[in-house]
């Protein structure tokens, strides 16, 4: 299962460098071929969203199914991994949750960016013509 929570650490890293890169100044000549190159990738890592909704699925089921740890009925070591178990949870959903806020991001700072260069290039078409 740790193979899942691996490509999804490694989508949403992806999502923030490119997030990052798409939003850091002074980059105007990289910035023209990263807006191509993500435009191209935002249709394949739309893939992320029914990936995380499937994930958060299992959290939910492994957490219904989670044996029950009550402070009289378990040994310290139980205890301990019922305690790990919950972390590890906790963790995974604040993983789906960044991979889908990244990838939100990432297509609402694309759409500005090229809504913005479309702007910039309306205006000088405008001043060249004054």
């Amino acid at each position: 299962m740790a193979l899942e929570w691996v490509v999804l650490g490694y989508a949403a890293a992806a999502e923030a460098i490119m997030l990052l890169l798409l939003t850091v100044p002074g980059l105007e000549p990289l910035r023209r071929g990263l807006i191509s190159v993500v435009r191209n990738l935002l249709k394949p890592f739309l893939s992320v969203v029914p990936f995380c909704l499937f994930l958060l699925m299992d959290i939910y089921w492994k957490y219904e199914t989670r044996p029950t740890c009550d402070s009289d009925s378990c040994s310290p070591s139980e205890h301990l991994r019922h305690e790990k178990s919950i972390m590890k949870s906790q963790r995974n959903a604040l993983l789906i949750a960044s991979t889908l806020i990244f990838y939100w991001l990432l297509y609402s700072v694309t759409g500005l960016v090229v809504r913005i260069d479309q702007l910039n290039k309306r205006l000088e078409q405008l001043k060249a013509r004054d």
